[in-house]
């Protein structure tokens, strides 16, 4: 019974970009690990900004500045 989590921030990932994603890793398991995509499970968490650091600041003040 596999379990996959996948960590994005909010804002960045479209409602039909997740749905994707779950597709796609499930399939990847089916395909790799011979895996049943009924036991397959695939969780998203979206990460407030300011709970995301990238080399010493939040990914909300790296945004501020265009980075």
């Amino acid at each position: 019974m596999p379990f996959v989590n996948i960590k994005v921030t909010q804002g960045g990932v479209t409602a039909d970009q997740k749905q994707e994603l779950i597709k796609g890793v499930t399939q990847l398991l089916v395909d790799v690990l011979g895996k049943d995509p009924r036991t397959t499970f695939v969780v998203i968490d979206e990460v407030d900004t300011d709970n995301w650091g990238i080399g010493g600041q939040s990914v909300t003040e790296l945004r501020k500045q265009g980075t």
